[in-house]
């Protein structure tokens, strides 16, 4: 189906597409590409990290951000950004790593509405034990499969559709 066609002018002059731009062939091999690859590689992050250290991705990514802010805290809201996740499901994953003492979460002594999250010793010591294992995938999986060249062309082709998406920076700092 050709994405090539003009629009044409429908009633009131308005301009209306005469049929939806349907993708040419390269572009809808690309999209396929694109999907297979948002399906397929977080679930066997996830399983890589289940397998190795009974933590979901998402868990992992929260100890990730925690240990990656000042004084390893964030504010929850903060920490739901670096997650790409909702408050709801940021709640329950911090409340399954509060259980087994990896995270602890307090209100912000400027703001009561506010709370904060931290990353425990107990939780910097296991995604210390965790990493190893999680990057030698991302290796297998990702940078390995690319030369210099692709890995730097994926970030800057990520980095473009990240800026269509408006998607806010990450969060670096607590309340």
């Amino acid at each position: 189906m050709d994405g090539g066609r003009e629009p044409a002018a429908g009633a009131g002059g308005r301009v209306t597409p005469a049929e939806p731009r349907w993708l040419r062939d390269s572009e809808r091999t690309a999209w396929r590409g694109l999907i297979n690859v948002m399906t397929r590689l977080p679930a066997a992050l996830d399983a890589q990290l289940r397998r190795d250290a009974g933590l979901s991705h998402f868990e992992y990514s929260v100890l990730v951000g925690l240990s990656e802010a000042p004084n390893r805290t964030l504010a929850m809201a903060r920490l739901a950004e670096f997650t790409c996740g909702s408050l709801s499901r940021l709640s329950h994953a911090v409340k399954r790593l509060e259980d087994k003492g990896w995270v602890r979460r307090f209100p912000c002594a400027a703001d009561g509405r506010v709370t904060n999250a931290i990353l425990t010793d107990l939780g910097f010591a296991k995604l210390a034990a965790t990493a190893p294992g999680h990057v030698e995938t991302v290796r297998d999986l990702v940078v390995e499969a690319l030369s210099r060249d692709q890995l730097i062309q994926l970030t800057a082709i990520c980095g473009q559709v990240l800026d269509r998406l408006d998607t806010p920076p990450p969060p670096t700092r607590p309340c």
